[in-house]
């Protein structure tokens, strides 16, 4: 009997990590339409991605109802609970990185009559990019319990860090030299801010799959220098 309740749980774990999945692939899209609507000043894709934000959100009310129907009706215990704890938390990092995306999306429509800040949406389209490929790399971790691939994940986030630093200075460059830069650039202060949460967002995703796979948290990870302590340029 007791086989024949195991295999149920695998079973029903194995539809919600298959949900989990299908909502990261709605994340990577919005993650990559948001930044490709604000680098091509596409006003109709920034509005899909808003839209879309619902589709997302409806997937983790989902994930997180499947959870709880398993964990009522298997009681899992020890690697079994942590397993489905650790897929209704994934499910709320997914959900905050759509918001994220949804967030740069809706600065679009404001950005397209401001002053352009030249290379500003190229940089941060760069960004997201590196961001997106942080997601892919972190679910197909998540898919097969790669913990190698996930580190490797934690690691490029310091990348993320950095290029958001370089892309602070850059906008405080700007609006210093035009006060029309003003408003244009703090969007982008913004934008690059989020982007860098998606990061920190995506390693947090990559450390459930180490907790998953091995049973302990991971290993303490090197950060970038603090937006915080950045000074003007001239200074």
């Amino acid at each position: 009997m007791k086989p024949h309740t195991l295999s149920a749980f695998d079973r029903d774990l194995e539809a919600i990590r298959l949900s989990v999945l299908t909502m990261g692939g709605h994340v990577e899209t919005a993650i990559i339409d948001a930044a490709k609507a604000l680098e091509t000043r596409d006003e109709d894709l920034a509005a899909q991605v808003v839209q879309g934000d619902k589709v997302i959100d409806a997937a983790e009310e989902d994930i997180n109802a499947q959870v709880v129907r398993l964990l009522a009706l298997r009681q899992p215990q020890a690697d079994d609970l942590r397993s489905a704890v650790a897929v209704m938390k994934m499910a709320g990092e997914l959900e905050r990185l759509g918001d994220y995306a949804k967030n740069m999306a809706k600065r679009v429509p404001v950005l397209i009559s401001a002053t352009v800040i030249d290379g500003a949406t190229g940089a941060l389209r760069r960004q997201s990019r590196l961001v997106g490929q942080m997601l892919k790399d972190m679910l197909d971790a998540f898919a097969r319990m790669d913990t190698d691939l996930a580190r490797d994940v934690i690691s490029r986030d310091i990348e993320v860090d950095d290029m958001t630093n370089a892309l602070f200075r850059e906008f405080i460059t700007h609006m210093m030299e035009d006060p029309r830069n003003i408003t244009p650039s703090l969007h982008y202060v913004f934008i690059a801010k989020n982007i860098e949460r998606m990061g920190d967002l995506v390693t947090h995703g990559a450390e459930h799959v180490i907790f998953v796979a091995e049973g302990k948290q991971a290993e303490a990870r090197q950060k970038g220098h603090s937006t915080a302590t950045i000074t003007s340029p001239k200074e």
